[in-house]
């Protein structure tokens, strides 16, 4: 009746690691999609800024390089 019972308690020390390893992963998981979406926040303003930046720029070149033989 030992091995039946020792057998049983290393399971359930298994599965409670592998509970522990599992709640660590969703932690883990749920701090890289905040810096993922934050990170896209600041590529989108980037992107924005760049534009405002261009404007002028394309403004003043009248579309030079756009003429079609």
């Amino acid at each position: 009746m030992l091995w039946p019972m020792l057998a049983v308690a290393l399971a359930f020390c298994g599965i409670a690691v592998l509970a522990v390893f599992a709640v660590r992963v969703h932690t883990e998981v749920r701090r890289l999609a905040r810096q993922v979406a934050e990170t896209s926040l600041r590529i989108e303003r980037a992107v924005e800024d760049l534009e405002r930046a261009a404007s002028p720029l394309a403004a003043r070149a009248g579309g030079a390089g756009t003429e079609q033989h």
